[in-house]
């Protein structure tokens, strides 16, 4: 079972640990002799933890620098500097066979299931296929019933061991795939938006599934995703990704209720609301600009580029709140003065020199 209460505070010493998490990809200039004219700043100063049982959501606009993450998690990119602490070792500074032992403990759950699954090999061999590099995990007798078993843990047919992937629907493969990221027995599993490719009816299966799974092996997850809706569900935590650097994180109640980043309150904003009266009441908040925080708000402007972000605080040049201290400091993430002395949990942090708990304004 896992350790913590869902929406709740994680407890204990984090299984992993994120520090100051960078990566620029350099842009060179010229055919033969190239040179570095600038860089992608793609990951700028990420740091979290992630607590054994807990499951860490980050959501942000697509080119924020979630999937980046997720590579230097695994390191599948190499850092351009910063810490990735897997119980108290830097993972990033490992190779050969040292990294090789540590992914056995993190594994990924990638995003499409339609390119992820190689469709020459059967599902026995893509289940199975983490087994050859880890052959300790498994004897060679033993792996097509350990394939079968990890069939049925995923709700599919243990005879389905011959088939081929074309052979089954978006959300089987998808649960293919979770399969394959299970065979290793990891502690973590990075999940690189892993329904957003399937349909809405069956994107609630998969996330339910891996809940069930969380339970039942005492998973850690970091959940990537857009879809803030589906984050909410699954996760105990959120941080919430703007431009390569985290704006707000805190537990979940804390986040969807009391959002204390602008960035967050026009995220939040947007989400479709089922309940008609609600809309209603939505839209006269914008119009009028009172209710405060309930009304939609419109941001101005696009996202800048990240190889050329805005001084201070990135968000500045969409903000309704900032003012020239955003363009002088960069807001470093802590929990707001608002809320400092209130009883609020201290994991509940934000990056803006003007954070509050509900948006005052209307963006223009």
């Amino acid at each position: 079972m896992t350790d913590t209460v869902k929406g709740a505070a994680p407890a204990g010493e984090p299984i992993l640990q994120v520090r100051n998490l960078v990566k620029h990809f350099p842009l060179t200039r010229g055919i033969v002799f190239q040179k570095q004219v600038g860089a992608v700043k793609a990951v700028d100063g990420i740091s979290f933890d992630l607590h054994r049982g807990e499951t860490l959501g980050i959501v942000g606009e697509s080119g924020c620098g979630k999937s980046t993450v997720a590579k230097l998690l695994m390191n599948l990119e190499r850092a351009t500097s910063g810490e990735v602490f897997y119980k108290g070792e830097d993972i990033t500074r490992l190779s050969g066979r040292a990294l090789k032992a540590v992914r056995r403990n993190i594994q990924m759950v990638f995003q499409d299931p339609y390119t992820s699954l190689n469709p020459r090999m059967t599902v026995g061999d893509i289940i199975g296929e983490p087994f050859d590099i880890h052959p300790e995990v498994a004897p060679k007798g033993d792996r097509r019933k350990r394939v079968q078993e990890l069939l049925d843990v995923v709700g599919l047919n243990p005879e389905y061991v011959n088939r081929y992937p074309h052979q089954f629907s978006g959300g089987q493969r998808q649960r293919i795939g979770i399969a394959r990221g299970l065979a290793l027995n990891p502690e973590i599993i990075i999940c690189d938006e892993p329904v957003s490719a399937l349909d809405v009816s069956v994107q609630a299966q998969v996330v339910n599934l891996m809940e069930k799974l969380q339970d039942e092996f005492g998973l850690s997850y970091i959940f990537i995703a857009h879809d803030l809706s589906i984050v909410r569900h699954i996760s105990d935590r959120v941080g919430v990704m703007y431009l390569g650097r985290m704006a707000e994180i805190g537990t979940d109640a804390e986040i969807y209720e009391h959002p204390t980043h602008p960035y967050t309150q026009a995220l939040l904003s947007a989400v479709p609301v089922p309940d008609p009266q609600a809309r209603e009441q939505r839209a006269a908040g914008a119009d009028s600009g009172a209710a405060a925080g309930r009304g939609r708000i419109i941001l101005s402007g696009d996202v800048p580029s990240p190889a050329d972000p805005p001084s201070g605080c990135r968000f500045r040049t969409r903000c309704w709140k900032a003012q020239d201290r955003c363009a002088q400091e960069q807001p470093l993430l802590a929990v707001p003065e608002v809320f400092r002395g209130s009883g609020t949990p201290a994991e509940h942090e934000s990056a803006c020199h003007f954070a509050e708990e509900r948006a005052t304004a209307e963006a223009a």
